[in-house]
């Protein structure tokens, strides 16, 4: 691939496709997942990895821009750093093997995780989608406190035809018991058991490979959007 375009910051190339050789690097830099590997190759993951996805988050914030001007899509801040987060955990590989972003609302700082939506490209998983990964107590207390306040609002939402047909539902990992406070015959007891609230598709790695990508992307972003939009109102 032709060496990063001396472009505006906010000015890229149509995306024609994340290309075969960003996926080669993710899969090489699995098998030499150290720094001395990546900082001599550093200028192909600029190349091939981190400047398609810019294009891509470009392409995006263009289709977007209409559906949902609430949340940013910005080549330069949306991408998640390659680099891992080693203090806490036992695997101490330096680089993470996928490439990533996330849209959250405009101007919204929080010391919290905030909703919004995701796409992540890795060799043999490329997931699309949205919600909210991890929340915190209170978040958590908000979100169960807004679904039994108007049921009907969140059910409306999780329990859509196509929401169901195409996402299967809401994902993320349940309490075994009910949580505090709430009864385990209440009959919102299947969502309130939720410790996370989000939806997404996986998809073949040829599906990014294509200049359609983002249209695929956009489809499942207008999906979900009305998931983030209802924990945007649930105070979290």
């Amino acid at each position: 691939m032709a060496n990063r375009h001396p472009l505006d910051e906010l000015m890229y190339p149509p995306f024609r496709g994340f290309p075969g050789e960003g996926l080669e690097f993710l899969r090489r830099l699995k098998r030499n997942n150290n720094r001395r590997w990546f900082h001599s190759h550093r200028q192909e993951y600029q190349d091939c990895v981190r400047f398609p996805m810019e294009c891509l988050i470009a392409a995006l914030a263009q289709r977007m821009a209409d559906v949902a001007p609430e949340i940013e899509f910005n080549p330069k801040k949306s991408i998640f750093r390659i680099y891992r987060d080693t203090r806490f955990s036992k695997n101490k590989t330096p680089y993470k093997t996928n490439i990533a972003a996330s849209f959250k609302l405009r101007g919204k700082k929080s010391p919290t995780e905030s909703p919004g939506l995701y796409v992540g490209i890795e060799p043999g998983e490329i997931w699309v989608g949205g919600g909210l990964y991890m929340p915190m107590g209170p978040q958590l207390k908000a979100i169960r406190s807004s679904i039994v306040g108007d049921p009907d609002a969140w059910l409306t939402i999780v329990e859509n035809g196509r929401f169901r047909r195409v996402y299967g539902g809401i994902d993320g990992e349940k309490l075994v018991n009910a949580p505090l406070g709430y009864p385990k015959d209440h009959p919102m007891i299947g969502y309130l058991r939720h410790k996370q609230f989000y939806a997404g598709r996986v998809f073949e790695d040829s599906a990014c490979l294509s200049a359609r990508f983002p249209g695929v992307v956009e489809t499942v972003f207008r999906d979900i959007l009305p998931l983030v939009r209802w924990l945007v109102r649930a105070g979290v």
